[in-house]
This record gives structure tokens, sequence and C-alpha cells, in this order.
């Protein structure tokens, strides 16, 4: 066991010389959940609707007064009235407006003989998130105005209550668990893969292959080294993200302490994973061309950005064997429900089986030659 703390002493030794490289595995994760949280984690508002009145009798003049008003509470739209159809198309398709509202010259009087009215939502498709917001805004306004006088005392229609039991989760608070695996798989890139292959350009790696130091020793003492930074990198980051993000209690220690335990199964998943990959590279260029292909490759399907049940079938599969996923997971548990060890059993133990997998596979793979 000395020759393996040995080496973890050295390895930590030379990682502290070099202070930019732990700020370097912090700064994108960050810079990722500011940018990214807040850009996406807003709900959109002052989207401009263009307003065509072809019939201009009173339930027309209604409508377009509904949606004035609703414009200027929920401030999700903003109304602009056309004179046609030609010119608000135009400026549709020119990106000046975001859509039309086009009632009919026969509305009035299909109101009035409930004759099935229609308005037209006329929107630009080419961006679903504004589409589908301006949908549901419109929606809504044409329900309003469905309603016909008071509302009984007695509810005679079901209807759906919405219960939340946890408190409103902005994006950045979502995006968190996210940066935290990624700020542990970047450090694992930085202080375990490239590291590793530079030493062995270098010759650095010829000093341990003349002791008596066995292979195993080798990989866990690499394994373990690799895994001290990437747990100072994710608890690093899991207390300024937490800040930031504005999560509920961010320095309980029950939460902090969950969290290390979650966090050093995620570190030495990642770190042993690394070094399978890098345990039979020489040319330091390679991890260096294939880093940002694995990133994606882990990152995106793990559930950080998008629910992975919206995946498809081949992205699910392939989710189900990341170790993102599963660290993801367990961090969104600790911090946006504060959960329990137990509900954590399955994230523990992948990660756990994860780990000793890689480690004997890239001790089974390592070459003890000079």
């Amino acid at each position: 066991m000395h020759r393996i703390l040995a080496m973890i002493e050295r390895d930590l030794r030379r990682f502290q010389r070099n202070p930019l490289l732990m700020f370097a595995s912090l700064v994108l994760p960050l810079t990722q959940l500011i940018v990214l949280g807040y850009a996406f984690g807003g709900k959109l508002k002052h989207l401009t609707v263009g307003v065509v009145d072809h019939d201009h009798g009173l339930p027309a003049t209604k409508l377009r007064e509904l949606s004035s008003a609703i414009a200027a509470n929920a401030q999700t739209f903003e109304t602009v009235d056309y004179p046609d159809s030609t010119t608000a198309l135009t400026d549709l398709r020119n990106g000046r407006i975001n859509a039309i509202l086009e009632i009919p010259p026969h509305f009035s009087r299909d109101v009035l003989a409930q004759a099935n009215p229609q308005v037209a939502l006329i929107e630009d498709n080419t961006d679903n998130f504004v589409a589908s917001t301006l949908e549901s805004s419109l929606t809504g306004l044409v329900d309003a105005y469905n309603q016909k006088g008071l509302d009984p005392r007695v509810a005679t229609a079901a209807t759906l209550e919405v219960v939340e039991i946890y408190p409103y989760v902005p994006y950045i608070q979502y995006l968190l668990p996210g940066s935290i695996a990624l700020a542990i798989f970047i450090t694992a890139m930085i202080g375990g893969g490239i590291m590793f292959i530079d030493d062995k350009a270098r010759g650095l790696h010829e000093g341990y292959l003349v002791t008596p130091i066995t292979k195993s020793e080798l990989i866990l003492g690499f394994t373990l080294s690799g895994a001290f930074k990437g747990v100072l990198a994710g608890l690093a980051l899991a207390l300024f993200g937490s800040l930031i993000a504005g999560i509920h209690h961010p320095l309980d220690p029950a939460r902090l302490v969950k969290m290390l335990l979650l966090i050093v199964p995620a570190s030495l998943a990642f770190i042993s994973m690394m070094f399978l990959m890098m345990v039979r590279i020489n040319d330091p260029l390679v991890p260096r061309a294939i880093f940002g292909v694995l990133n994606t490759l882990l990152f995106f399907p793990s559930g950080a950005i998008y629910p992975i049940n919206a995946f498809p079938a081949w992205m699910k599969v392939l989710a189900r064997v990341d170790p993102f996923s599963y660290a993801v997971h367990g961090l969104k548990g600790l911090l946006l429900k504060n959960v329990g060890l137990g509900a954590l059993g399955t994230d523990f133990a992948f990660l756990t089986v994860f780990s000793l997998i890689m480690m004997a596979s890239a001790t089974a793979l390592f070459r003890r030659s000079l």
C-alpha cells in the first residue's frame, strides 16, 4: 500500500504545482451553468403577433380586446394590427413578427349562428419553442373567449388541479447536476488522461516500471490520484454552483456528506474509464482529438440538459450504459429533492461496478514494458 500512496503523493504534488489545471477544469462547467442556465431557463416574453381582422363585427372586436388584455397582463406576446394578410405574411416571412392571428370575414356571423366559428394562427414554425408558446397562449385565449356568462357556484365539469410537491425549479438548477458531473469528467480528462499520456511520452513512467510495483498497483495508484482531483473539482463546483443557482440550503451538512458519497464513485468511474482508454495510447495528440467527441457522446445523452424519456430508442440504450446518466440522476435527487441514500442505490451500484470493471480491464491491458 505504501507504494500506491507514494504514487498518489507524487501525482498530487505535481498537480498542486500547476493550479491552472484545476482552474481550467472548473471554468467550462461554471461558464456552461451560467450561460445555458439563464439562456434556456426563462419564459418567452414579448413575442409579436400580427392581428388581421377581416370581420370587424362585435364578436371579432371582443376577441381582439381579449387578446390585447392578455398581452398586457402576461406579456407573452404583443399585438400589432395589420390591414391585410399580404402585408402581415411578408413581415412574418421576414422575421418582423412571430405569428399572425387572422379573423375570417364571417367570424361574427358564425359566432351568432353557433356554426363552428374559427380563427387562424399562422406561425413561423422554424422555431419550435416560439411556436409552441404561442399555440399554448392563443389556445388559452380562445378558451377564455368561449366561456359564456358566470361560472356556476358548484362546478359541474371535471377539472384538473395541479399539486407540486417541490418548489419551482428554474432551469439553472436543473442544469447544475450535469455541470458538476462535467467538472469531474474534465478533471479526469486533464488530470488523468492527458497527464498520463504526457508523462508516458516524456519517459516519466520508466521510473515506475523499474520498481517492483505491480500492474494492479500502478492502475490503482493512477486511478486513486485522479479520483481525488475529481472529488475536489466536483465538491468545489457543487458549492459554488449551488450558491449561483440558488439551491435551497446549499451548505446543509447532511446533503454535502451524501453528495461526497456520490461524487467519490462518480470520480472513480470517470477516471478509470479514462485510463482504460489511454492505457495503450502513446501519442499525446490522440486524447486531445477524441475528448471532444467523447464529451458529446457521454454528456448530452445523460439527461443533464433534457429528459431521457424524450430520446429515441437507440439513445436510451446509450444512456443506460453511460456513467454520466447515473451521476446526473443521483445529483439531481440530492440537489433538487434532497433524497435519502436509499433512493441512490442504483446510482451507487452502477458507478461502483462500472469502476471495478474499468480498472480490471485497464490492468489486463496495461503493458509493463519500457
